[in-house]
């Protein structure tokens, strides 16, 4: 069997920064195992596959070692896929997931998702988290799948130097840390060595929780923000209610074919 595979960088105007993600178009879907090593080869943060069902296109996401409810990165590529080489009509996508209908516009060259707003309250600093972080976070807040550490500024983001082994052992899908940007509202990195990603390089998922969080801090909906792993990201943000929208460009690094016995 041969399989188109895409490979995007999402978040970025520019080949070679941005989060690069894998995008398969299916006519079916395949068993969960040949999807899990698919991702696993791939080697990517995540692997987007898609399939026209009857009641529309639904969209499902793997990292190298494990299936996730929502990726944003990955579903921003996957509109990049559809709309400029996949013919999709028209300047919009809805998704059936596994987090609901998500819904992607194009404007230009940008490309918005529209996202639940996660849940989320404030926390104790799990035992783990602590020993794996070199500064220590002034807030802590459990979301659905992931806790977000709060830092006094851009610079402790950036300095941060977590051990993969105790953050690991964190019961959540990964840790989002945090803080008010020196040139942007608001910086992120996102690390998840327990779903098999170390440090992910832009996560439209986090942004779920971390744009209802500035929000009410800085008070304002219309927000900039940059990921700033090394590859960073640039994301556009807006809360919309119990909705965020999350806003980037994309870039096709490759196209061609897998094939799979």
């Amino acid at each position: 069997m041969e399989i188109k595979i895409y490979q995007v960088d999402a978040f970025t105007s520019r080949l070679f920064s941005g989060n690069p993600a894998a995008v398969c178009p299916l006519e079916a879907w395949l068993p969960d195992a040949t999807l899990l090593n698919i991702a696993s080869e791939n080697n990517l943060a995540e692997t987007a596959y898609y399939v026209h069902e009857p009641g529309g296109l639904r969209i499902r996401w793997f990292t190298p070692a494990v299936e996730v409810d929502l990726c944003g990165h990955a579903t921003l590529a996957t509109a990049f896929v559809l709309f400029n080489h996949e013919q999709h009509p028209g300047n919009s996508i809805t998704f059936a997931s596994r987090s609901g209908k998500l819904m992607v516009t194009r404007q230009g060259d940008l490309l918005t998702l529209n996202f639940p707003v996660d849940i989320f309250n404030e926390a104790v600093l799990p035992d783990d988290l602590g020993r794996s972080l070199n500064i220590h976070p002034k807030q802590t807040f459990l979301g659905k799948t992931d806790y977000m550490v709060v830092f006094e500024n851009e610079t402790q983001v950036r300095k941060l130097n977590p051990d993969l082994m105790h953050l690991a052992r964190v019961k959540a899908r990964g840790v989002i840390a945090t803080a008010k940007g020196d040139h942007v509202d608001f910086v992120s990195r996102f690390f998840a060595p327990q779903s098999g990603v170390n440090e992910d390089s832009v996560t439209g998922s986090a942004h779920t929780t971390l744009i209802p969080y500035w929000s009410k801090v800085l008070g304002k909906s219309d927000m900039r923000a940059h990921q700033c792993s090394t590859r960073g990201g640039d994301l556009v943000c807006s809360l919309k209610g119990d909705r965020v929208e999350i806003g980037g460009q994309a870039r096709l690094y490759m196209k061609g074919q897998a094939f799979i016995d």
